[in-house]
C-alpha cells in the first residue's frame, strides 16, 4: 500500500514537472512576436526560400523575440485575398506581384507596360531609385507597408498548342494574365485575347482548354508544372514585373521602432539573397523544362516591340506618363528616339 502511494506521489510530481515546463514554454511563446506571412508560391521557389531566410535573420537580429510563420502555396488565399487580409490586420506579410497592386496603387500599372527596361541592370536601377522608393511609399495609402522588391525576372508566353515566333502567332489565342487591366491591354495590343485567372486555378484552365497558355517567368513556369501541358515557351520577355514584399500597415505600426528596424534589416537581407539567386534559378528552370521536352524559343523581339509601340505612346498620355519618362531617363543606352533627336 505504501509502495502504491509512493508511485502515485511520484506520478503526481512528474505531472507537476511536465505542467511547469509546458506553462514555461507557453510563456516563452507569448514573449515572441510572431509575424504570419502567406504567399501563393511553391516552397521550392527562390522567393519562398528568400522569405524563409528573412525569418531566420529576424530571429537572429531580435535575439529570438520575433519570428516569421510562413504559409505557402495559397493556403490562406490568392494574392488579392492575402492583400485584403493585410489591410484589416489579420495577416502580417505577403508577397504580391506589382501588377495586381495597381488595383490599390494605380501607379503600379507602370510595370505592366511592355519593354520599358533595357536589361536587369536598368530594372534594378529603377527599383532602387526614387521612382521605386516612391511607389513603395504610395502603398501606405492602401493600409500596406512596402518593405522592398523581389526580382521576378521577365514574363514570356507559353502555349499548349502553337509556337510563338511573332505577335501574329498570338492572334485568336487566349492567354492567362495577371489581374491587371494594363496587362490585359498589353496582350490585346499584341493581338491575343487576355483572360485574368487566379494562379492556383491556371493548371486546370490550361488542361481544360479555357486558355491556350499563359505568360510568366521560367521558375514559375517550371515549379507550377505548367510545362506538362504547355510544350512551347517563347522568351519574348515582354514585361519585367517585380514582386513586392509588403506588410500590413496596422501590424507595422504596432511594432516598436527597434522591431521595425529588425524587420526591415531582415527583409533587406532576404532581398539581397533573392536578387543574387534569381538568375541561377531561371537558368536551372529552363534546363529542366527543356529536358522535359519543352521547345524553348528565342524569338526576334523587334516585331513584339513594334506591335506595342502605339500602346506605349497611349500610356505616355496617362497619369503614369511621367513615370515612364523617368524610367527611360535611367537607361544606360539612348533610345531610338533620343538617337534620332541627336542627329
Amino acid at each position: 500500500m505504501k509502495q502504491q502511494r509512493n508511485r502515485v506521489r511520484s506520478f503526481a510530481t512528474l505531472l507537476l514537472v511536465i505542467a511547469t515546463v509546458v506553462l514555461s514554454a507557453c510563456r516563452v511563446e507569448q514573449d515572441v512576436k510572431v509575424l504570419k506571412l502567406a504567399h501563393t508560391l511553391d516552397q521550392e521557389h527562390v522567393v519562398h526560400k528568400a522569405m524563409a531566410l528573412m525569418g531566420e535573420r529576424l530571429a537572429l537580429y531580435s535575439n529570438g523575440t520575433m519570428a516569421v510563420e510562413i504559409y505557402s502555396s495559397g493556403q490562406l488565399g490568392n494574392e488579392r485575398e492575402l492583400v485584403e487580409l493585410l489591410q484589416i490586420g489579420s495577416l502580417a506579410m505577403t508577397k504580391v506581384s506589382a501588377s495586381p497592386l495597381e488595383g490599390f496603387v494605380p501607379a503600379m500599372q507602370v510595370f505592366s507596360v511592355p519593354y520599358i527596361f533595357d536589361d536587369n541592370a536598368h530594372f534594378w536601377r529603377v527599383l532602387e531609385s526614387d521612382i521605386g522608393k516612391n511607389l513603395l511609399t504610395e502603398i501606405q495609402g492602401a493600409r500596406l507597408f512596402g518593405l522592398g522588391y523581389y526580382d521576378a525576372g521577365s514574363r514570356s508566353f507559353y502555349s499548349s498548342n502553337t509556337r510563338i515566333d511573332s505577335p501574329a502567332d498570338l492572334r485568336g489565342k487566349k492567354f492567362r494574365v495577371l489581374n491587371s487591366q494594363t496587362a490585359v491591354k498589353m496582350v490585346e495590343a499584341l493581338g491575343g485575347a487576355a483572360t485574368p485567372i487566379d494562379w492556383g486555378e491556371l493548371y486546370t484552365a490550361i488542361q481544360q482548354g479555357v486558355v491556350d497558355g499563359a505568360e510568366n517567368n521560367p521558375p514559375s513556369f517550371f515549379l507550377s508544372r505548367h510545362y506538362e501541358l504547355s510544350k512551347y515557351f517563347s522568351l519574348d520577355e515582354h514585361t519585367a514585373v517585380p514582386d513586392v514584399l509588403i506588410m500590413s500597415l496596422t501590424v507595422w505600426q504596432d511594432l516598436t521602432p527597434q522591431q521595425q528596424q529588425w524587420v526591415q534589416q531582415a527583409a533587406n537581407d532576404s532581398i539581397a539573397y533573392q536578387k543574387a539567386a534569381w538568375h541561377e534559378a531561371s537558368e536551372a528552370a529552363l534546363l529542366a523544362v527543356k529536358a522535359a521536352g519543352v521547345t524553348v524559343i528565342y524569338p526576334d523581339k523587334a516585331p513584339f516591340r513594334q506591335a506595342v509601340a502605339p500602346f506605349y505612346q497611349q500610356m505616355l498620355q496617362t497619369q503614369i506618363g511621367p513615370l515612364l519618362e523617368g524610367i527611360a531617363a535611367l537607361r544606360t543606352q539612348p533610345t531610338v528616339q533620343q538617337e534620332a533627336n541627336n542627329e
